[in-house]
């Protein structure tokens, strides 16, 4: 017993030891911000964690702002208001120490305070899970005044942060504190990276806090007020930053020549996210223009991308470095606004309905394929789903509508007489028949031989009343897919998920309307299976997301492949794993139950209302019910539902009368169940007692409202969740099948053996603080 002992003793000492060699180096540094920067990995392998973030108080003080961030190539700070809607936010305002296990962890949370909520938009934004989270506020022992916060996320061995870890990241904070006192004091050179602006005379300090003050109100960089508000010249700007930084300043040069060379690997995205640009290779090396020069070469991204090249570096303004990005990559600002494109395009102009060598000509015209470019560039920066154009007959104006979120909204309207030229534009874009209107069509569009984006879309044209014709076009999802942990499914669904799609064979069903996120489900699914020793096998119509390991096929019913067509060459072709991107028509179900039991685990989506409601739609086909019963593995009904705004929904404990409407609700859905029918008021009691173990704190439910802010375009709602009904194909439940027992029998068994229905899933993530009520509502109709 001793000996272990002695062990603890000798790492704690090691662990204290290499602590005072940082705080060592951060006392004797006259610039804590360098040090920190460059400390800050050595401090993530001493508390053995991940990542590091530190806060320190805004000029507002009203918020915290990052300094440094580890590990996060984002170039704009993150500011956090000093309130307990976030974990450091909270730290700050109650300036106490947290230790959080998984921050996802709202149960844990609530421990701390009732208000306490992860931001998890960076995670969203990026792909990163937080999961341990370390945080100390940074306090000025002698005024007792908040100067910032640090925080340590995520332990290397996926544990907690054990004891001496917070008795380290106190005394760390402790000697932050010093050096951020010491900061703080008035001192005779340069603090900030323009104050070389007053010391040449060019504007005097008084108006440079003014400057700051209206840059804060405004929400704008201070460049932008230095210029438009205060004349200064950004040559001017850019001689005070070339001194902060000790770099030359680079002007924006109109002649400059794009670096195709430098370019190939580097997207627009990631150039305006890390703010630094290659502009062209000559003696000094590779020269790289940035706004912070001092973060890119510390940080060695620029090393990274080009490791066998010196780099040198240029410092310039924001204006500037958004125009060099523009000449590179193409300027979506070039688009100008919708209302000046509209402008342009006069009512009076034409006459609506011209003839097909005149649409074709004014498809061709300058100003309507910008426009339309701008329709697609905005639908997709605001997470459009799909772009409605809704032509009118006569001379009423065309709607051009987006869906976000599930919803329909106007985005804008344009004059009839461009119509025809605006259908006729769209059409070649994606090598359609520009003369037949008589007919639908359909048709792809690789949207980077056209703009700066690389997406693609799908296109619908559909003759309608009028003679005119509607388009619909969906923003394809791209990338890789989500991982099953991020889908939204409750812990106890994810558990027999993962355990029913892991066996060897079978017949598993993902259904729900058109819309509902089956095959993003179905491909999270098979990122889950998918191995080195797995061949898997899709057809889909059309293929949205890709990843390694599987082998897709694009259904082309044109050329005679449809899915029945596919799923026959896919048993000669040596699968384990079959997926069909939906069963339609009994030929294509009847080869799916083949495949099953004959070894293969067979993946599919159907278009039905819930998961019992499936197996009658199946056997309605024709299907063997022995066979079908045999083969079935489960199904997996879903919603997606609207999910309250992360940054405004705000916390309220609901009366006695809501909480009694949702246990209603629930139970409705639970009357199925025998437990229930033997007797209902014991099922309920157990049920009330089972939400407050998981969702309540001292007998009370913390519920979530809606608000509205500008995140979220006052709606109150951003982004969505996913409701899930869970079936598993049980022996109880294949006995039923085989007799071709009614839905509601098989409700009552499903129901009995533990499934949750849509709406009781949906209530639990009311009970979270996920959603609300009417959201859940809206989607789960009898």
């Amino acid at each position: 017993m001793g000996i272990p002992g002695a062990v603890e003793i000798d790492r704690r000492l090691a662990f204290l030891k290499a602590l005072q060699v940082v705080t060592n180096k951060i006392h004797a540094t006259n610039n804590v911000d360098e040090i920190m920067l460059e400390m800050s990995p050595d401090i993530c392998r001493l508390f053995e964690c991940d990542r590091l973030t530190l806060y320190v108080v805004g000029e507002d003080r009203q918020s915290i702002v990052s300094k440094i961030k580890t590990g996060l190539n984002s170039f704009k700070d993150l500011r956090l208001p000093i309130t307990e809607q976030s974990v450091a936010g909270y730290v700050a305002t109650m300036q106490r120490r947290v230790n959080l296990r998984d921050v996802y962890d709202e149960g844990e949370l609530r421990q701390y305070s009732a208000g306490m909520h992860f931001l998890k938009e960076v995670d969203r934004r990026t792909g990163y899970r937080s999961k341990q989270m370390l945080v100390a506020p940074i306090v000025d022992a002698g005024r007792h005044e908040l100067l910032g916060v640090i925080q340590l996320i995520n332990r290397l061995s996926d544990s907690p942060f054990p004891p001496e870890a917070e008795e380290g990241i106190d005394g760390l904070a402790q000697t932050l504190a010093v050096a951020l006192t010491q900061r703080l004091k008035p001192r005779p050179f340069v603090q900030s990276k323009y104050d070389a602006l007053v010391s040449d005379g060019v504007i005097s300090a008084a108006e440079l806090d003014l400057a700051q003050r209206s840059a804060r109100r405004k929400g704008v960089d201070l460049e932008e007020v230095l210029i438009a508000e205060f004349q200064v010249r950004p040559a001017a700007i850019g001689d005070a930053l070339s001194r902060f930084f000790g770099v030359p300043y680079e002007p924006f040069k109109t002649d400059r020549i794009k670096p195709m060379e430098l370019l190939k690997n580097l997207k627009r995205d990631y150039v305006e996210a890390n703010a630094w640009l290659p502009i062209e290779e000559n003696s000094e090396g590779i020269v790289v223009l940035a706004l912070d020069p001092e973060r890119i070469r510390s940080s060695r991204i620029a090393n990274n991308v080009f490791p066998k090249s010196r780099i040198s570096y240029r410092v310039t303004t924001c204006v500037e470095f958004i125009k060099a990005i523009e000449q590179f990559f193409g300027a979506l600002s070039d688009m100008g606004s919708v209302g000046e494109m509209l402008s342009g395009l006069d009512d009076e102009d034409a006459e609506a309905g011209g003839g097909g060598s005149d649409e074709l000509s004014a498809a061709a015209d300058n100003e309507l394929v910008r426009l339309v470019n701008k329709i697609i560039v905005d639908a997709y920066q605001q997470g459009a789903s799909d772009i409605h154009i809704e032509p009118r007959p006569g001379k009423e104006k065309t709607q051009i509508r987006f869906r976000k979120d599930g919803t329909l909204g106007v985005y804008i309207e344009i004059p009839a007489s461009y119509r025809n030229a605006l259908v006729a534009r769209i059409k070649i874009m994606c090598d359609l028949d520009i003369s037949e209107k008589r007919k639908p069509q359909d048709g792809k569009i690789k949207f980077k031989k056209f703009g700066p984006l690389d997406i693609e879309l799908r296109v619908a044209t559909i003759p309608s009343a009028g003679g005119v014709e509607d388009i619909v076009m969906r923003i394809l999802a791209a990338g890789e897919p989500i991982p099953l942990e991020k889908l939204g499914v409750a812990a106890r669904n994810l558990e027999r998920l993962k355990e029913t799609v892991s066996k060897p064979y079978g017949l598993f069903f993902v259904c729900g309307p058109t819309g509902s996120g089956k095959t993003t489900t179905l491909h999270s699914i098979l990122h889950h299976i998918n191995t080195p020793e797995t061949k898997i096998w899709t057809a889909e119509d059309p293929v949205e997301i890709t990843q390694k390991g599987l082998r897709q096929v694009q259904v082309n019913k044109k050329a005679g492949l449809d899915f029945a067509t596919v799923m026959r060459a896919f048993l000669r072709a040596d699968p384990d794993v079959i997926m069909v991107g939906e069963m339609r028509d009994k030929e294509t179900v009847s080869i799916g139950i083949e495949a099953s039991l004959t070894g293969h685990l067979v993946f599919a989506t159907l278009h039905t209302n819930s998961a019992p409601e499936s197996i009658n739609r199946l056997l309605d086909m024709g299907m063997d019910p022995f066979n079908f019963a045999d083969a079935l593995l489960g199904i997996l009904a879903q919603r997606l539902a609207k999910r309250l705004c992360s940054a405004c929904k705000e916390a309220y404990e609901p009366t006695d009368e809501e909480v009694r409407q949702l246990l209603h609700e629930y139970c409705e859905e639970l009357s199925a169940a025998e437990r229930w029918r033997a007797d209902p008021k014991a099922a309920a009691d157990a049920v009330y007692e089972e939400w407050t173990q998981h969702f309540g704190k001292n007998g009370h439910f913390t519920l979530q409202r809606a608000k509205g802010c500008d995140v979220c375009g006052g709606s109150g709602y951003k982004g969505r969740i996913g409701l899930h009904e869970l079936l598993i194909g049980t022996d109880a439940l294949k006995k039923q099948i085989q007799e071709h027992a009614r839905v509601a029998e098989l409700v009552t068994t499903a129901v009995s053996e533990g499934m949750r229905t849509l709406k009781m899933d949906g209530i639990e993530k009311i009970l979270a603080g996920i959603t609300d009520i009417k959201q859940v509502r809206a989607v789960c109709i009898k």
